[in-house]
Formats: structure tokens, C-alpha cells, sequence
């Protein structure tokens, strides 16, 4: 079983209308079904954020410090167990 990343779904069919599979997702992203399996994601203009230049934003450094403090935990172990290969 496939999982969706979105709660709001619609058929390919129904995509002949999308103005209508855009207005009951009210701006959330929709997943687009064929024979009950996804193909594709639509996603709404305003769903995107938009900084204003078109500039992807870097992450700052506090950012990228406290995901990799998340991940210690995680990647602890593998790591002690690589050091000894």
C-alpha cells in the first residue's frame, strides 16, 4: 500500500476541471489517482512559499546545528560500529 503525502485526493478524470479539484482542496497540495494508485501531486501557487526574489533560502547555521544535535542519537551507532571497519 502506497502512503499519501496529502490527506486531499483526486482521480485523472476529475483533473478535466482542475479549477474545481484546486477549489475543495482549498490551497492544499491534491494527489492525483490513476486505478487507485498515485501519479502525481498538484500543488497550488499559494502553497509554495515565495521569498520574494525567486532565491532558494539557505538553511542559517543554528538550523543546520540543531538538526544535526536531532540526529546524534540516531547516527551515534552507526558511526562507532564504522569506526572499527
Amino acid at each position: 500500500m502506497t502512503r499519501l503525502l496529502t490527506n486531499e485526493i483526486a482521480s485523472i478524470t476529475e483533473l478535466r476541471e482542475p479549477q474545481k479539484v484546486l477549489a475543495r482542496a482549498n490551497g492544499k497540495p491534491v494527489a492525483i489517482l490513476k486505478n487507485s494508485k498515485p501519479v502525481a501531486y498538484l500543488v497550488p501557487a499559494e502553497f509554495v512559499q515565495d521569498t520574494g526574489a525567486g532565491e532558494p533560502r539557505f538553511a542559517t547555521m543554528e538550523e543546520v546545528m540543531s538538526i544535526l544535535q536531532d540526529r546524534k542519537n540516531i547516527d551515534q551507532p552507526v558511526l562507532d560500529y564504522l569506526k572499527d571497519k
